[in-house]
């Protein structure tokens, strides 16, 4: 069973793969985010640990974006969580109680697919996953060696249906004829409401250790989702965008190397029953605030 210290550990072992950032060691204690509001133009949210567990909304989410919005702040969700198109992310949220438009919502997914080579793509996706904004072409792979073989480049969204066998077929596949990989989603493992699932960017990480120069990762900490929502935000400096998370080495990392400001939710995330700033410390990650529940 994963656990926050090993996430956390995970996280400090790849690191060497993500933005440089220095910060203050300083944090403010806060305790909602309309004790920001007047200094904020636009907030950003996380949505695993901060939005939601698993399939679960966190109880008030919605009723505060719906505040910060009277407040005049725009709203952007900025997700890691590529197993859905942008309307399937529309629809999740919607299931939970979240209402949300269409212009609010980021997905690391439509930043790999900006980024998706010429050439057959061999895809790693949900069997639910309908595939209708990647090219017709896409090959599905599974259980069949041949297929990981037969493609020009992977693109790894998923890991609903993963499994250790199909990871060695891709290592072996890649040890064969190394190719790009595209991980869509750069996270190690997410909250759920059973404990922590792993995600893409577990075993990314893994195929990144043995061919560091083929593995491209996208969502945050990595550079191309921020670069979609400052353009969706064009009149809006950055010192006046706060992004709320749950993880130092993704939410607070990425952020802060935009010159975004930071607050670290902690809660119901992956420091759910932890004093978040010991990890702050061994990190050199600090929030400019920090809070429960947004």
């Amino acid at each position: 069973m994963l656990t926050t210290q090993a996430i956390f550990d995970r996280y400090q072992q790849v690191r060497s793969r993500f933005p440089k950032v220095t910060l203050p060691r300083v944090t403010v204690e806060i305790s909602s985010l309309l004790d920001i509001a007047d200094d904020i133009d636009a907030f950003v949210f996380d949505a695993f640990g901060v939005l939601n567990v698993g399939d679960t909304m966190i109880p008030g989410a919605d009723r505060r974006l719906d505040q910060l919005r009277a407040r005049g702040c725009a709203i952007r969700i900025l997700t890691n969580a590529a197993s859905y198109d942008r309307s399937g992310a529309i629809a999740k949220f919607k299931s939970l109680g979240i209402g949300v438009e269409d212009d609010e919502i980021i997905t690391s997914r439509e930043a790999a697919l900006l980024y998706l080579g010429k050439g057959q793509c061999g895809v790693i996706a949900a069997k639910t996953d309908q595939l209708h904004d990647l090219p017709a072409t896409v090959i599905r792979l599974g259980d069949k060696a041949a297929d990981y073989d037969a493609v020009d480049q992977f693109l790894f969204l998923s890991t609903a249906d993963w499994t250790p066998a199909r990871q060695d077929l891709l290592t072996a596949a890649m040890q064969r004829h190394p190719r790009n990989l595209l991980i869509g989603n750069a996270d190690l493992a997410a909250p759920r409401d059973d404990g922590f699932s792993r995600e893409p960017g577990h075993f990314g990480h893994l195929i990144a250790d043995l061919f560091p120069d083929k593995v491209r990762f996208f969502g945050k900490p990595f550079s191309e989702v921020y670069d979609l929502i400052e353009t969706s935000l064009s009149t809006v400096a950055p010192d006046r965008i706060a992004m709320c998370g749950d993880t130092l080495h993704t939410d607070i990392l990425g952020a802060t190397a935009r010159g975004w400001r930071t607050v670290l939710v902690t809660q119901d995330g992956l420091f759910a029953g932890f004093d978040t700033q010991a990890f702050s410390e061994q990190a050199c990650l600090f929030p400019d605030w920090r809070l429960a529940r947004i």
